[in-house]
């Protein structure tokens, strides 16, 4: 048997979402040079419904 206490594994979220909120930041950056503000903004609304969507399916009651 293996008696050694395991220790819990370490929260990554803050550091995931600090790298998700870098790699949006750039990838606007450089739709907004290509394609304009209308274009970002459209996208942003868009990204912003489709986390609506799995907000709604992840937590149904609320």
């Amino acid at each position: 048997m293996d008696d050694r206490t395991h220790q819990p594994a370490p929260d990554y979220t803050t550091s995931a979402l600090f790298f998700i909120f870098i790699n949006m930041l750039w990838i606007f950056g450089v739709i907004w040079i290509s394609w304009g503000l209308g274009a970002v903004a459209i996208i942003g609304v868009i990204l912003n419904h489709l986390i609506s969507m799995l907000d709604a399916r992840l937590n149904p009651e609320g």
